[in-house]
């Protein structure tokens, strides 16, 4: 989400002319709404025929906190308050957070109906807004791991630590398949092979159904890793077909477990902006996909609609009417109400589509038990940055470092000599913590609690080795065994991390690696980044190579992979460019980078495994259930699993040599199951299983010829 500060906002809402939506009637809730031991269904028919349009356009709309009281939430029977990036409290604690939450839901609960509030918040890699968490690393990173069990597990240490604060509600988890290194997203995604960040929705269970249970977001729906040029909330320009083999996968995976909210993309499909795009969100994400959620605008997304600065009414009709359920509108959020109410009475938004988004809304807020709890569970506050938690995300840096190359120099032993560190992100948690970070763009330096990799490093050495470290690599010579350089990226978020000139490293990255070459030893480069970079004319000079991406708080994680306390087992998410000019580059697309996607070895130097697996059998269908026959490895690093797909169209991954399948439209659909082994390499496709579903009420579809009997 676009991050933008207030300001005198609040001075101008107190002189703004607006219209105040007032109840004609006031009616309490009935007893059934209030009764957990009542269907959510009824409780929420029961609810709403309680509502007045005040109320239910109410329920649709989420401002940002520093635009809103809590009196107003009363007021304007708002249905969610957001906190931007950087957004805090004056109180900036845990507990600050948890007084805050507390105000605004008692302003939600003094409407007459008194239907809780959400409050969302950018909970991307750990409950990242608050100081004291604990920082997970970035999605690029797990999705290195191949781990779905280990990002579930972060999931719900993450849901705690929100719910210890306070939110309910986190916009999370990225699930963009980025297809171009440039966009300043990348380090966002999980991958650019749809199969990973579909496995990796595991967060969501995570999230949503652990012991501190929050409302996860899948997002930003739909393609924003595949624009042009890598050009952040620009044009996809992909066929439907492709659009839905590479960007969908993802979303339907999410749709199966069960996630609460799809938040909107800023990005268009073909030139037209995904908020006003029915087709996308009615049809294919609600109809077709069958998510029963709510969906959300991206910060003051409906005002791009157009192309023009502010959004208009018509805006607001066209996103509404899109399928757009609960509006982000961090500023002006008096004028949409307003827009929204006139829309409403003049018949230019259904009633019936007002309904439909109330519907979903107050679904979500009954399952995640709102109306029994609807304040902060400070049970949970011992939970923020516990030794438990940061044990965990130490072992996802850990399963996420990629060793790229090495000659033998590691793992270092931890005893004897002197070994020399130098470059930015050695001492630096905030560079190695990226974007997203208590800021919107988060920042260089001492940001958060927890350990650099420095720190790290002379944690792990033995006591009778020596470490020196300087930043520049003033000092070094050829006394020392090796050296470590941790050089990279420094922090960014969104559209400011985009580069369209090039992934190359800084001046000060290049001088570093000079100044430790002309020494003579052995020199490891530790890489941060939230992508690929181009390295290419540089990496001969080095006698090792571990991509770390964005670890976050737990650097040490690091420094246990190059003492060889655990072996390295990561596998690169994105295919690595030979050099920026071959971006966009992808698996499959005939391009050779400087390394493969999937590739990373182990101590043991192993030949690189380019063999594919042998194909799959044919699956067979019982029940609700494919089955097929094993593939047999062939390159030796072993098989990671299998991808099924359904008319060309991944619909799960699995270890398994069975994956259960859901109820199936009418009409002639083909199962196939591709094999993948731990080096990245993928079989052909099996023989195709053809299923035919008859349609008792006849053939209906939306285009082409009919072939359902």
């Amino acid at each position: 989400m676009r991050r933008v500060w207030f300001g005198v906002l609040a001075a101008l809402l107190a002189v703004a002319v607006v219209v105040v939506l007032r109840a004609d009637t006031e009616k309490a809730a009935p007893a059934a709404v209030l009764d957990p031991s009542t269907p959510v269904e009824q409780r929420v028919d029961e609810l709403m025929s309680r509502m007045t349009l005040a109320d239910k356009i109410g329920q649709m709309t989420q401002a940002e906190r520093a635009g809103v009281t809590p009196d107003q939430v009363t007021e304007y029977r708002l249905g969610s308050v957001l906190s931007g990036g950087g957004s805090a409290p004056d109180d900036n604690t845990p507990a600050g957070w948890a007084d805050m939450y507390d105000a605004y839901q008692r302003g939600a609960l003094a409407t007459p109906l008194k239907i809780p509030m959400l409050y969302g918040v950018d909970a991307v890699h750990g409950n990242n807004n608050v100081p004291g968490s604990t920082i997970f690393p970035h999605n690029i990173g797990l999705g290195a791991t191949r781990d779905p069990d280990l990002v579930q597990r972060i999931g719900a240490a993450t849901a705690e630590e929100v719910t210890g604060a306070g939110p309910d509600w986190t916009f999370a988890p990225c699930l963009c398949v980025a297809r171009d290194d440039r966009w300043g997203r990348t380090y966002e995604s999980f991958g650019e092979d749809p199969a990973i960040a579909s496995s990796m929705t595991t967060v969501i269970t995570g999230l949503q159904d652990g012991p501190a249970p929050v409302l996860a977001t899948a997002k930003h729906y739909l393609g924003d890793g595949g624009t042009t040029g890598g050009d952040d909330q620009g044009n996809t320009e992909l066929s439907e077909a492709e659009l839905r083999r590479i960007h969908l996968p993802p979303f339907q995976a999410a749709v199966d477990r069960g996630v609460g909210t799809v938040m909107i993309s800023f990005s268009s499909w073909n030139g037209v902006k995904a908020h006003g795009n029915r087709f996308l969100i009615t049809d294919l994400l609600k109809t077709e996909l069958g998510f029963t959620g709510f969906t959300v605008s991206d910060w003051a997304g409906i005002d791009q609609i157009d192309g023009q600065p502010g959004f208009t009414r018509a805006e607001v009709v066209a996103a509404v009417n899109a399928g757009l359920d609960m509006l982000m509108v961090p500023e002006n959020w008096t004028t949409f109400l307003d827009d929204l109410r006139v829309a409403v009475e003049a018949g230019e938004i259904p009633m019936s589509r007002i309904d439909d988004a109330n519907r979903r809304i107050l679904t979500q807020k009954f399952r995640l038990g709102l109306f029994e709890k609807p304040y902060a569970d400070r049970a949970f506050t011992r939970t923020v940055g516990s030794a438990e938690h940061r044990e965990l995300a130490r072992q996802a840096v850990r399963e996420s470092q990629v060793l790229l190359k090495n000659t033998g120099v590691l793992p270092l032993a931890k005893s004897g000599g002197k070994i020399f560190v130098a470059g930015k992100s050695a001492d630096d948690i905030g560079n190695q913590s990226g974007g997203w970070t208590l800021t919107w763009q988060g920042a260089s330096g001492a940001i958060v609690d927890g350990t650099t990799i420095l720190d790290g490093i002379r944690d792990t050495a033995g006591t009778g080795t020596t470490v020196t470290y300087d930043r520049s690599g003033a000092g070094i010579d050829g006394t020392y065994r090796a050296a470590i350089a941790v050089i990279g990226e420094t922090p960014y978020a969104e559209y400011e991390g985009d580069r369209p000139g090039g992934l190359g490293l800084d001046t000060e990255d290049r001088q570093v690696l000079a100044k430790l070459r002309a020494a003579g030893v052995p020199v490891i480069v530790v890489l941060v980044s939230g992508r690929p970079m181009d390295v290419a004319s540089l990496v001969d000079g080095w006698d090792a190579f571990v991509a770390a991406w964005l670890p976050g708080s737990e650097g040490a994680g690091v420094a246990d992979v190059l003492f060889g306390d655990y072996a390295p087992t990561g596998r690169l998410p994105m295919t690595w460019p030979a050099s920026s000019a071959q971006e966009p580059i992808n698996t499959g697309d005939g391009k050779a980078g400087l390394y493969a996607y999937g590739y990373g070895l182990s101590f043991d130097d192993r030949e690189a495994d380019a063999a594919p697996p042998s194909s799959p059998g044919t699956p067979s269908a019982t029940a609700s259930k494919l089955r097929w026959m094993a593939a047999t490895d062939t390159g030796g690093s072993g098989l990671d699993g299998y991808d099924v797909l359904r008319d060309g169209a991944l619909v799960g991954t699995t270890v398994a040599t069975s994956l259960s399948i859901t109820k199936l439209s009418p009409g002639v659909h083909e199962f196939t199951v591709v094999a993948r082994d731990k080096a990245g390499n993928r079989s052909a496709p099996s023989s195709p299983l053809v299923v035919t579903v008859p349609d008792p009420g006849g053939c209906k579809t939306r285009d082409g010829v009919c072939v359902v009997t």
